[in-house]
């Protein structure tokens, strides 16, 4: 069977190869059992070789499934594929069905020139719209490149791989392995070349270099092998925009370069930020200049202070025995400078000793102070006091600071000064206090965010999904799932019905099959036949006409679908007829 008649999972259509990248190859398929058309993403089968991949990719793929913005391409299903060989090797490939977007790639227009500043302006701010939203959700895109971006024929902005960087370089442990299966280290932040961790700073950086890239046609960073491309993020400052394209405005300039910070906190801290100072720079006006530190300090620690520097000279001449001394005794005004710093400290001391009173709070010979326990284990803790000659008493209480099973106080506190064989009460950490997901089923999203803040959780990012039953705005489900325990105070999902059913277009097939595709549970519309006797009928009444277009519809619709029940050409008949089920 070749790729473009495959069948995966037994619903997505393998079509045309769309196209194809250093980890993937895109596919145009089609969703037989909701009737639309998707794109479908099939990963290298050596990615799926990695058990760690695996289950990071599953992660990944579920939290992007959970994102819905204009500006980022809906992930509707991912899975595995089990393909037998030619050679007769069994493989998995891993494959991500997405929204099918129409338009171009952002590196094919780059590819032809550079984009104006206009133009790049608006496509970076859409990318930063999608990363705005992202990045509240909690998920770093890790991999924004002009590949990954799309551009609609009406001039909107499309991300698409959300997640899938992410489980590609937690599966790869260098930098030659990372880009070898992404592609590119063009658009690499300095963290990422260094292989440290990532945040949504990281994010920015990248967008930085595709807006640099779209205002002059190259990216900031060039070499020949993607080792050499890393280095230079992390270890060269990058040039002003306006040096390669003079048309690129000074404003401009000073964005770009902010962008391309080498310290994260040398560049914006968030997508609104960057979006800020872009629309202010592409209006014509000059952004604050924000005083950064030395680029090359991240990696070199602080550039020598003027004072380091001199000491550092002095230290060079009094080693060569070349340098005669020209000064015979100490200057007069720091001896005498000296003396009276020693006079005054005397005099503070005999005046202290003098006020000293007796006190209560002088530690005996026997007494023992506390000791600061905290982020110990329980057992550390225990050994500790009982080599003080002290009693320890193990006291059990929640927290979400301290790890289960380390110590969070004593009590006394440490510090305070005991007599031998005093009882401390020693606090340790259960873990976070567990609280029970409540049934959130039926619940609008007013009554399922009081029901959450009831249990004490918090609401977490909400997507919405088609239902042929669910009303709309009614909770269909939630993660973590009702019934599970999860941490006092953390966010829940939810996954609210929008009312809709999503049909296709069943005109050209016969009664029999359309009222089964239209009236399957997971559809659920009411079909009403409709006998047009102006045409002729054909055998298996076969359907003319439908009353609603393919697409989302109102859930539990009727739907109309027409038929000829017209005698046959030639035929003169009366033209009447019964509607099917009615006989």
């Amino acid at each position: 069977m070749t790729d473009e008649r495959r069948l995966l999972a037994g619903r997505y259509l393998v079509g045309d190869v769309i196209g194809r990248g250093g980890m993937a190859d895109v596919h145009r398929g089609e969703d037989t059992k909701l009737g639309r058309t998707v794109a479908i993403k099939i990963l290298k089968a050596q990615l799926a070789l990695d058990p760690a991949f695996r289950t990071r990719f599953r992660q990944e793929a579920q939290a992007a499934s959970r994102m819905a913005h204009p500006t980022i391409v809906r992930v509707f299903d991912a899975g595995e594929e089990t393909v037998t060989k030619a050679d007769g090797d069994v493989v998995r490939e891993p494959f991500i069905v997405m929204e099918y977007v129409e338009g171009r790639l952002l590196k094919d227009m780059i590819s032809e020139g550079p984009l104006g500043a206009k133009v790049s302006t608006d496509i970076a701010v859409g990318i930063l719209t999608a990363l705005e939203y992202s990045h509240r959700a909690g998920v770093v895109h890790r991999d924004i490149k002009p590949g990954n971006v799309m551009i609609t024929p009406d001039d909107k902005v499309k991300v698409m791989d959300f997640g899938i960087a992410r489980a590609v370089s937690d599966s790869s442990s260098t930098v030659a392995q990372t880009t070898a299966i992404l592609g590119t280290a063009s658009y690499f932040s300095p963290e990422q070349a260094k292989g440290e961790t990532v945040d949504a700073r990281t994010d920015l950086y990248s967008t930085g270099v595709v807006l640099f890239e779209m205002l002059t046609g190259r990216t900031p960073f060039r070499g020949e092998t993607a080792v050499s491309v890393a280095y230079q993020h992390v270890s060269e400052t990058p040039v002003r925009p306006s040096s390669v394209n003079p048309d690129v405005s000074p404003a401009l300039d000073e964005v770009v370069l902010r962008a391309l910070g080498k310290g994260r906190f040398d560049r914006y801290q968030t997508a609104p930020e960057f979006m800020e100072e872009l629309e202010l720079a592409a209006a014509g006006h000059l952004p604050k200049r924000r005083v950064v530190d030395d680029s090359a300090t991240a990696i070199f620690g602080t550039a020598p202070t003027a004072g380091e520097q001199t000491a550092h000279a002095l230290r060079q001449l009094t080693s060569d025995d070349t340098v005669t001394r020209t000064q015979r005794r100490p200057p007069v005004v720091w001896i005498w400078s000296g003396v009276l710093v020693i006079a005054v400290v005397m005099v503070a001391v005999l005046i202290w000793v003098w006020n000293l009173a007796p006190t209560d709070d002088i530690p005996t010979s026997t007494s023992r102070e506390v000791p600061d326990l905290s982020d110990t284990t329980w057992e550390d803790a225990q050994s500790t006091l009982t080599g003080l000659d002290l009693v320890p008493t193990r006291l059990d209480e929640a927290s979400s600071d301290v790890d289960e099973g380390d110590v969070i106080r004593t009590d006394p506190p440490a510090g305070a000064t005991v007599d031998p064989q005093v009882t401390i009460r020693v606090y340790v950490s259960t873990g976070a206090e567990q609280v029970t997901v409540p049934d959130l089923s039926n619940l609008d999203q007013a009554a399922a965010t009081a029901a959450l803040e009831e249990a004490g959780l918090k609401l977490g990012s909400i997507t919405d999904e088609n239902s042929p039953t669910i009303a709309a705005g009614v909770v269909m489900g939630a993660t973590p799932a009702s019934g599970t325990d999860t941490d006092a105070g953390s966010s829940v999902d939810l996954v609210l019905s929008n009312g809709k059913v999503t049909i296709t277009d069943v005109t050209g097939q016969t009664m029999s099959i359309a009222r089964q595709l239209l009236e399957d549970p997971d559809i659920g519309l009411t079909v009403n036949p409709v006998a047009d006797s102006t045409c002729a009928a054909e055998t298996g009444e076969i359907v003319t006409a439908q009353s609603l277009a393919p697409g989302e519809v109102d859930q539990k619709s009727t739907i109309d679908l027409t038929y000829c029940t017209g005698p046959p050409a030639g035929d003169p008949g009366d033209g009447e007829t019964t509607p099917p089920g009615e006989d």
